[in-house]
């Protein structure tokens, strides 16, 4: 597909949007309590409640969610038009590859551990009528919903199935240099060093399984249930100790007791290309929400012809209200930060009370 039509699709998308909520009258859906302004997004209702009742516990932002998140990005990811003008397969992006091939793409380097939601999604899918692309990232905004501070992530329905598995190493691994790094994503669809960043946010709910193996479900935050900007304070601060055994490919030295930081977060933290955007999350939580909000919507349509999809993005629920402002954890302070903004002062920020802060897993 053309990309400048995608970037100009996602650009408009939130205009058209507002005009359809004030010009198109809503349809009423046959389950006699929701409506929707496209009769074709009614059935989705049904996967909704399927999805918050039988796979994020009745509307929580545990770790479903996180790996529903990450699921949406190893699919969407995994797209090259480097390849595709060259004349080879680069990918189907957003197709639902991920799990229609499992034994294939879950057995790549970049997504160990994936196979774990793949199955847990795959009875819910069965039942949903969705394609697995379509359920994938419907699925993700569902559960994303549940955190409290995040955005109201959009959602288009009408992705085909996928014909075949996307090739390996499209997906960036913690290890990766920030050249590298950022030459993937602009292969995959021309994201920007903001976008990336934004794309990141995500990390503000994640966390690892299979960097440290022998403490799987390690957050990269200390509010791994909240979306909020701690994910970008706490990745600036000193590192001082490993959460769990030193030496793993892709970890290095982080602030907090129990809490991972990866070397692509840290070094993307810390480069001149990417530090003043990471910086200017810190205390911004609603710039943080509308460019990741944006950031997702260009991720989940990568390889998709807009043209045939419908926009069912009124069937994703308002996600609570944030419930955590910016703040230093307890023990830390701005003496403790490595700012790489050089440009921009580090904004003020209170300290948490108490002794020093310990992440407890997820």
């Amino acid at each position: 597909m053309a990309f400048k039509t995608l970037a100009t699709f996602v650009s408009a998308l939130a205009a058209i949007q507002a005009a359809n909520g004030a010009l198109t009258r809503r349809v009423a859906c046959p389950d006699g309590q929701n409506t929707v302004t496209n009769a074709a997004c009614c059935s989705l209702f049904a996967v909704r409640d399927d999805l918050q009742k039988n796979l994020f516990d009745n509307g929580g932002c545990g770790e479903d969610v996180h790996e529903s998140l990450r699921l949406t990005f190893h699919d969407a990811i995994g797209f090259s038009i480097s390849a595709e003008k060259a004349g080879q397969f680069g990918g189907g992006g957003a197709d639902g590859s991920i799990t229609t091939f499992a034994s294939i793409e879950t057995n790549f380097h970049a997504s160990l551990g994936v196979d774990e939601i793949v199955n847990e999604q795959a009875p819910l899918l069965a039942r949903s009528n969705l394609t697995a692309g379509d359920f994938i990232q419907f699925a993700g905004a569902i559960g994303v919903s549940n955190c409290p501070g995040a955005p109201r992530l959009d959602f288009l329905m009408g992705r085909p199935t996928a014909t075949q598995p996307a090739p390996d190493k499209t997906i960036p691994e913690p290890f990766d240099t920030v050249d590298t790094i950022l030459a993937r994503f602009s292969d995959a669809a021309n994201f920007t060093p903001e976008e990336v960043v934004a794309l990141l946010a995500s990390h503000t709910i994640a966390a690892a399984d299979e960097v440290d193996p022998t403490i799987p479900g390690t957050p990269f935050d200390s509010t791994p249930e909240l979306f909020d900007t701690q994910f970008f304070i706490e990745t600036l601060l000193v590192g001082t100790g490993f959460p769990g055994t030193a030496g793993n490919q892709g970890e290095v030295l982080s602030p907090l007791a129990g809490e991972m930081r990866l070397q692509s977060d840290s070094e993307l933290a810390r480069d001149a290309r990417t530090a003043c955007e990471w910086q200017s999350m810190v205390n911004n939580q609603a710039k943080m929400i509308s460019t990741f909000k944006a950031a997702m919507l260009k991720l989940s349509l990568i390889g998709q012809d807009v043209s045939q999809m419908v926009d069912c993005s009124d069937v994703i629920p308002i996600p609570p209200a944030p419930q955590s402002p910016a703040h230093f954890p307890a023990g830390q302070t701005s003496a403790d930060v490595e700012q790489a903004c050089a440009g921009t002062p580090f904004p003020t920020l209170p300290t948490d009370p108490g002794p020093a802060t310990s992440v407890p897993p997820v």
